[in-house]
């Protein structure tokens, strides 16, 4: 094929393209509504239109008490801690809907405990702000829904062991802790101290006292844990006590309830807690849901000594 011939083929089809193209950009394009859609890779807030209204601003109460002690709101640097928690764990809703819904399970119990061995009843707030009430663990090596440490614990009679760990036994280790607060209270004979130094621990918030010639938790200088940690507490009672107040709606039925029990006595060794279990009418996974003291696969027992295991009825 010749030069000319190659070049009167490219100059046609030139021409073919360009026209396609004409008519593609001629011709009419449909009418769609898009008003209503949101660009796809849009960020999601862009969704909806926030106004000053959907923000609320919440009612800061203007007498408060921890343990019956008055908490000093007229200080600005008061107020502003108090309110700082408030803000943020009122508006953690996802968190707070949690820690409502699970309080009905332990709560009533822990009033309990605390009323019958002289501790006031806004300790039960300190469970809250140490575990959420769950038995969780920290890397410093506190455990259960009290937080307490492997020596203290076992200080207020709680056996650690490698297979019980009674930090983790919710009765048990509720009265280590009210033992522990009566201990505190002795020593620096107001409620407020004793919550702070449950954070700080006793000598450390008691050497903070005398270096800084003040024994008013509300008036010494500590670290930002410390500092927030009674705060949180009010902001918890403050919530707790109205949950309406801060948008919180519940009924009967939405609060999380424990099954009812049935216990078992165990006097000897438990090799395989598993086989135990199913012998037992009941499995391994609410043995260790319910009894979350017991550590491994199996259970030694010494001589005289007993454990109460409760399952599912």
């Amino acid at each position: 094929m010749s030069r000319n011939h190659l070049f009167l083929i490219y100059f046609l089809l030139l021409i073919s393209i360009g026209l396609g193209t004409w008519a593609v950009l001629k011709t009419p394009k449909p009418q769609v509504d898009n008003s209503n859609l949101i660009e796809e890779r849009s960020y999601p807030v862009q969704a909806f239109t926030i106004t000053r209204d959907s923000i609320r601003l919440f009612d800061i109460p203007k007498n408060l008490d921890f343990a019956g002690e008055k908490v000093p709101l007229e200080k600005e640097d008061i107020f502003e801690r108090l309110e700082r928690e408030l803000y943020v764990n009122a508006y953690w809703e996802s968190n707070m809907i949690l820690l409502l819904k699970r309080s009905a399970k332990y709560l009533p119990e822990i009033e309990r405990m605390l009323k019958e061995n002289g501790i006031p009843d806004d300790f039960k707030y300190v469970a809250i702000a140490e575990s959420a009430l769950m038995n969780v663990g920290s890397p410093a090596g506190a455990r259960g829904f009290w937080q307490i440490m492997e020596d203290t614990g076992k200080e207020y009679g709680l056996e650690i062991t490698k297979d019980v760990d009674e930090r983790y036994h919710f009765e048990k280790s509720t009265l280590a802790a009210t033992k522990y607060l009566k201990k505190a209270h002795a020593k620096f004979g107001d409620w407020t101290a004793v919550a702070a130094s449950y954070n700080m621990g006793q000598s450390g918030f008691s050497r903070r006292q005398e270096e800084q010639l003040h024994n008013n938790y509300y008036e010494l200088y500590l670290n930002d844990e410390t500092s927030r940690y009674l705060f949180r507490i009010l902001a918890f009672k403050v919530i707790f006590e109205n949950p309406g107040a801060f948008g919180y709606h519940f009924r009967e039925s939405d609060y999380y309830k424990n099954p009812t029990f049935r216990t078992v006595r165990v006097d000897e060794d438990i090799k395989d807690l598993p086989r135990w279990a199913k012998e037992n009418g009941s499995s391994y996974k609410d043995v260790k849901l319910y009894n979350p003291w017991l550590r491994d696969r199996n259970l030694n027992v010494k001589k005289g000594k007993s454990y109460e295991i409760i399952l599912p009825e």
